[in-house]
């Protein structure tokens, strides 16, 4: 009943005029797990870590179409051998999938990938899939996934594993589905550009889960904005309503992956300490979007008990984990005094 529910609020059923309408694409108008196989070098990508993209192919099981596809290593962190046997791919469409296809519409798609093979890397990556269907629950300006349950083939037609791992949208879509652009912005973002509800939102949806690697003002240094942020505006050149968009929560301590680690600048020893990193100027935003999220704490626990392959003690872990949140945020007063109070 609770993922049904789920399903009317968060999705539209692909194919229908409401599809159309909403500019959604047909693989992330559903919550199903899908299977998939991608073949080519897979074990030739996992050894180089090259960025260079090969040739391979994506097919769709419940269809049986094989789509053309290049391949490529892609990230910073998860991009190194010494944290991940197998890296996070990029998957370019090389000729633009037919009308009929799950894939219909798309180009360059990210894939977050299993990293190494023990079970508990499985529960990581799931994991992060349910914080992108958290943050779905709270705000339509967010990336959608979409889970699949994914064989891996080499190039010479030896199948290499087969595990989960999930598609993120492109950001595209993302501005074109809340009626906006990808904005296109300076190394360093004004405070005063960015849309102040959701700016707060970004940063309470960050404590929440405890994430502290992230800056929705700059990049990393020597790099453009913003670091695991994305931005859209009302016009790809207006430097005003900017709305940034979170992504890649394996840092955070609700993902706790092995290879993560906090900040040095913040001076706190685990990623399962939380530091509110919003913006004083924003509190009165966020003291609304703590109420929301008070509202929505139901919908968003239910995204982790219905997760598939979720283990229950993983499920367990991860509610009492935000139950501190939680508390923290159960009146507006408690906002103030535990959680705004390190606002910048």
């Amino acid at each position: 009943m609770i993922r049904t529910l789920l399903l009317c609020l968060l999705v539209i059923a692909g194919g229908s005029p409401a599809f159309a309408a909403h500019g959604e694409t047909p693989l992330f108008a559903s919550n199903d797990v899908i299977h998939v196989t991608i073949a080519g070098p897979i074990q030739s990508l996992a050894r180089s870590r090259t960025t260079d993209a090969k040739p391979g192919t994506l097919t769709v099981a419940a269809s049986g179409q094989a789509l053309p596809v290049a391949l490529a290593v892609r990230s910073t962190t998860r991009r190194q051998s010494d944290v991940c046997q197998f890296p996070p791919l990029k998957v370019q469409f090389t000729a633009p999938p037919p009308p009929n296809s799950l894939f219909a519409g798309q180009k360059s798609l990210k894939l977050v990938t299993h990293c190494r093979s023990s079970e508990a890397f499985q529960q990581y990556v799931l994991l992060e899939y349910a914080t992108y269907r958290m943050l779905n629950v709270v705000s339509p300006a967010s990336f959608r996934v979409r889970l699949a349950s994914i064989d891996y083939v080499n190039d010479d037609g030896r199948p290499v594993t087969s595990r989960y791992g999930f598609f993120i949208e492109d950001l595209r879509d993302v501005a074109k589905r809340n009626g906006m652009q990808q904005a296109d912005l300076p190394d360093l973002i004004p405070i005063a550009s960015l849309e102040p509800k959701h700016a707060a939102l970004y940063a309470m949806f960050q404590h929440m889960i405890a994430n502290h690697d992230w800056s929705m003002r700059a990049g990393p240094k020597g790099k453009k904005c913003c670091h695991n942020a994305e931005m859209i505006a009302p016009a790809r050149g207006v430097a005003a309503g900017v709305i940034p968009i979170p992504y890649d929560f394996d840092f955070s301590g609700l993902v706790d992956t092995p290879y993560a680690t906090p900040p040095d600048a913040l001076h706190i020893s685990s990623v399962r300490q939380r530091q509110y990193r919003g913006y004083c100027s924003q509190n009165g935003e966020a003291l609304a979007v703590a109420a929301q999220f008070r509202a929505e704490r139901p919908q968003m626990l239910a995204v982790l008990a219905s997760t598939p392959g979720l283990d229950p003690k993983t499920i367990q872990r991860a509610t009492d984990f935000l139950a501190g949140f939680f508390n923290d945020i159960s009146t507006d007063q408690s906002v103030q005094s535990k959680v705004l109070k390190t606002c910048l």
